[in-house]
């Protein structure tokens, strides 16, 4: 029977990993240290295998909840998505999804497992064993023309890009320090309008800047007003052949020059000439207005199993109580800044 094994940290061979078919940023080497780092985790990648036979891996970090052990691979409020498996090829999920639990429960003695892998098709989603929500996002195909690309936008938001560089929007790439905080305090902005505060601190961008921009695997943008001042940002990282939207900011009063449709499709742009296939916008468990805004730019809708299993029944319980508790401090935390401010 196939099982786990963990991979010794120093020992693994990244470059051999990083050539897998289905490997996504969110599984090499600098996105893994930046999650243990942000959560305070232990990184873990762990070889599937029979006898001799290397059937596929598994990327996660374990962390500390509850007061207990607990594996994701990713788990919310990472500011990451998919992470799971890579496979050799024709070999079944299944299996993996299989093996994983007595891996989590029993080599890594952890209480909770929660696993999204963008690969995993809904008919591989065993019918017992795990609970499941329906993670739904927007997926963009640049391997088409520019022209194509643009076209398949809707109309009102090719006219939003064509206006933004009427009024004078210019998109420049931004390769420094201070970038985080110009991205938070315009995230703070963003949150603002609804008396909320982001669900995240700076230093979350300040740890995703210095992991990962020395790889090259991320884009960071800034959109200037015409009269020179920075009014939107974006975060873009990418690996492999999909791209990602990890943020984007703008002040309110400086929205109406539509710098966000211009940093959107300078991202594309730039990752497609670098040989990226698709955009994964990312996306929420509902499909509210954040999927109105990434629908208009041509995306088709998809849907990502995100599975999660304990080895006691109480813990669902509680997971739903701490993301109650997490939401109510930052509708609280975001009602006593208004307030401040007021």
């Amino acid at each position: 029977m196939a099982r786990f094994e963990r991979l010794q940290w120093n020992d693994i061979d990244w470059e051999e990993l990083d050539r897998l078919r289905d490997r996504t940023v969110h599984q090499r080497k600098a996105w893994v240290e930046f999650i243990a780092e942000a959560q305070g985790g232990e990184p873990v990648v762990a070889a599937l295998r029979e006898g001799p036979d290397v059937f596929g891996y598994f990327t996660g970090v374990m962390v500390r909840k509850w007061g207990l052990k607990v594996l994701g691979s990713p788990f919310p409020g990472w500011t990451t998505l998919y992470m799971g498996f890579n496979m050799m090829p024709g070999v079944d999920r299944r299996l993996a999804l299989d093996a994983l639990p007595s891996f989590a429960f029993g080599d890594l003695e952890c209480a909770h497992l929660e696993i999204m892998d963008r690969r995993l098709g809904w008919g591989e989603v065993p019918a017992r064993g795990y609970r499941v929500n329906d993670f739904t996002g927007y997926e963009i195909d640049l391997t088409v023309s520019e022209d194509v690309l643009f076209a398949n936008m809707t109309k009102s938001c090719r006219r939003d890009i064509r206006k933004a560089g009427k009024n004078g929007v210019v998109v420049e790439e931004v390769r420094n320090a201070c970038f985080a905080e110009e991205y938070y305090h315009q995230l703070e902005d963003v949150f603002a309008k609804r008396d909320l505060v982001p669900t995240y601190s700076v230093e979350r961008v300040h740890q995703l800047i210095s992991h990962l921009m020395p790889t090259g695997d991320l884009l960071t943008v800034r959109a200037r007003g015409s009269d020179g001042e920075s009014i939107a940002t974006g975060i873009f990282p990418a690996f492999n052949d999909t791209m990602f939207f990890w943020g984007g900011a703008s002040w309110r009063s400086q929205q109406h020059y539509l710098p966000n449709e211009a940093i959107q499709w300078y991202a594309m742009r730039y990752w497609k000439q670098r040989g990226i296939a698709r955009y994964d916008m990312g996306g929420r468990y509902d499909r509210g207005r954040a999927g109105e805004y990434k629908r208009k730019y041509g995306g088709t809708e998809i849907s990502v199993p995100f599975l999660r299993t304990s080895r006691y029944p109480f813990l669902e319980e509680g997971r739903k109580v701490a993301k109650t508790l997490v939401e109510g401090r930052q509708r609280l935390a975001g009602r006593l800044r208004s307030t401040h401010r007021c």
